[in-house]
């Protein structure tokens, strides 16, 4: 990568969960977790609570096998640098993204992800819904716990790992700096997001959430979807058995999320996408972190 090349970036959020985008079409900056880490962070680098790398599903080795599917494949990654399987709110600004530069309109998209091709629908009030696909819930009991306190999750899969825990207020959820301890280990050899989830009506909840390599973040899509699913399994609501599709109004602290299970299993998300800003990344400096 040479200093004088010139290296764009936007940043964005969907319900104030926000990330740094690096528009590079064939794949040609080089963005190892140390300089993804030194973009996310929120005083030496542009901030954001993970970073999304547009790239063209042909120019990338992980997309290539979806490039029939989907032109572009969101090559997601956590602030702390780590590669995440999937980002539900960072789908909407990715098609949000895709969006502004002309490579999508209103309608239809197949975006790429690590977690397979995922629908978009761009609406014209400007909301954007995401196929999120199924959910899978493995068996097994699992507790997670904040200090003294400790609760049953349940174990939802979207792609990436859930924990769901119904706490009686979601100040029992501490700081939520570190990753709160769960058990057993092996239920997640790789870590997990864990939500914390109080009632506030019929079909509404309200969630705090640990993202996994993110600490507490303003909103977790995948997240909203976990809990919408555990909520209708808690609350006998499963579309699969009763025939009926559920929607679950979901307050994350950076707004409102509207999930839907479908009787076949699938999920829609639906919530804002917003891009803020567009500016230069100095390239020199990101060279400097890849040497």
């Amino acid at each position: 990568m040479s200093t004088r090349t010139r290296i764009v970036f936007l940043k964005g959020h969907g319900t104030e969960n926000d990330f740094v985008i690096v528009p590079d079409p064939e794949n040609a900056v080089d963005l190892p977790p140390s300089a993804v880490a030194a973009l996310c962070d929120r005083r030496a680098g542009i901030g954001g609570d993970g970073l999304l790398h547009v790239v063209r599903s042909a120019a990338h080795p992980e997309a290539q096998d979806m490039a029939a599917e989907a032109e572009w494949f969101m090559d997601y990654r956590n602030g702390d640098g780590s590669i995440a399987e999937m980002c539900g709110n960072g789908v909407r600004v990715f098609a949000r993204y895709l969006q502004r530069a002309g490579h999508a309109g209103e309608g239809d998209l197949s975006v790429a992800t690590r977690a397979g091709v995922k629908s978009v629908h761009i609406a014209k009030d400007g909301d954007v819904t995401v196929g999120m696909g199924r959910a899978r819930l493995p068996e097994g009991d699992v507790t997670v716990s904040v200090g003294e306190r400790s609760w049953p999750a349940r174990n939802v899969n979207m792609g990436n790992p859930h924990a769901v825990a119904f706490v009686e207020d979601l100040a029992h959820a501490g700081n939520l700096y570190a990753p709160p301890p769960f058990s057993p280990a092996a239920a997640y050899p790789d870590g997990v997001n864990v939500e914390f989830v109080v009632d506030r009506g019929p079909r509404h909840v309200a969630l705090r959430v640990h993202e996994r390599g993110s600490g507490e973040t303003r909103s977790c899509g995948t997240g909203a979807c976990a809990v919408a699913v555990a909520t209708a399994r808690r609350d006998g609501a499963d579309p699969a058995v009763t025939g009926s599709p559920a929607t679950y109004t979901v307050d994350v602290p950076g707004g409102t999320l509207v999930i839907t299970e479908r009787p076949d299993g699938e999920i829609e998300m639906t919530g804002p996408a917003v891009i803020v800003a567009e500016g230069e990344i100095d390239a020199e400096w990101l060279e400097s972190l890849v040497r």
